[in-house]
């Protein structure tokens, strides 16, 4: 066997380990989860709201709250985010230096720790601007940490429809715009709604910059866009920090409700990458 045999095999069976560790770990997260978090699965767990008694709380509040952000999310990013992709791979000029500096920014930005963004919001969201520490408040905050996804994402679908669509267009006597808006934007809509959903699912999962605005640990009233709030992943972390038995079920129940939601967005977006991508 020679030297660069062995090396091969040497790096696919690390691979393998290293997969196998991952996977292994995954699993019996997820395994113990389950077994903490499915008697606590019932009912009471969608309609009370939180209390001391671990046989009577529940986290409706935080759902509710949770499903408003997700709205309120996809209302601000996704046409933010989809109008700067248009103007960055339709008619920005790559020769203008705010049009790179502009590009490499939302590069950076998309890699940029949530926390920090909790902590701009506080300072020019909650405080600057007098929003206050309100759901509409994390509404804004997590659309700025998904914002850059969403702008990537958009730019990649819009970059994959063929040249020779906007030719023919053009060919017809078609504007700009019109070639945009008719044929371009609809050819690329699954590769937008696809990355849309995925950054929206990153941002239900996120705690660190609701807890900076000041997301309520203790909600027993449903939530308002104007009024105090807390958040699925808050009301977890505030059930995991408890020493009763009860609650540590109950935040294990709150988790597996957390995947599904998650994991049924990410559904969604498979079947709409599947469903209608282009073959062109």
């Amino acid at each position: 066997m020679t030297v660069r045999r062995v090396r091969a095999w040497m790096f696919q069976a690390l691979m393998i380990l290293s997969l196998a560790i991952s996977m292994g770990a995954l699993v019996w997260l997820l395994v113990g989860t389950f077994v903490k978090g499915l008697p606590a699965l019932d009912m009471k767990l969608f309609t009370n709201p939180p209390s001391s008694v671990p046989e009577e709380a529940g986290a409706r509040p935080a759902i509710l709250a949770t499903l408003y952000i997700a709205v309120l999310v996809l209302l601000f990013s996704l046409p933010i985010g989809v109008a700067t992709a248009i103007y960055l791979e339709e008619y920005a000029r790559k020769e203008r230096w705010y049009n790179r500096f502009l590009e490499v920014n939302i590069q950076n930005l998309a890699a940029v720790p949530a926390i920090v963004y909790g902590i701009l919001g506080l300072a020019f969201i909650v405080r600057g601007i007098g929003v206050g520490r309100v759901l509409l408040a994390g509404g804004l905050i997590l659309t700025l940490v998904v914002l850059p996804t969403v702008i990537i994402s958009a730019r990649e679908a819009l970059r994959a429809v063929p040249d020779s669509i906007r030719e023919g267009g053009y060919a017809l006597g078609a504007t700009r715009w019109q070639v945009i808006s008719r044929q371009v934007l609809p050819a690329s809509i699954p590769g937008i709604a696809t990355g849309s959903i995925l950054a929206l699912s990153r941002a239900l999962g996120e705690t660190a910059p609701l807890l900076l605005i000041g997301a309520l640990t203790y909600v027993a009233f449903d939530p308002t866009i104007l009024g105090p709030f807390t958040a699925l992943p808050v009301q977890i972390y505030t059930w995991v920090k408890l020493p009763d038995a009860g609650f540590q079920q109950l935040a294990a129940a709150a988790i597996i409700v957390l995947l599904a939601i998650v994991l049924g967005m990410n559904a969604v977006a498979i079947f709409l990458r599947s469903r209608f991508r282009q073959k062109w």
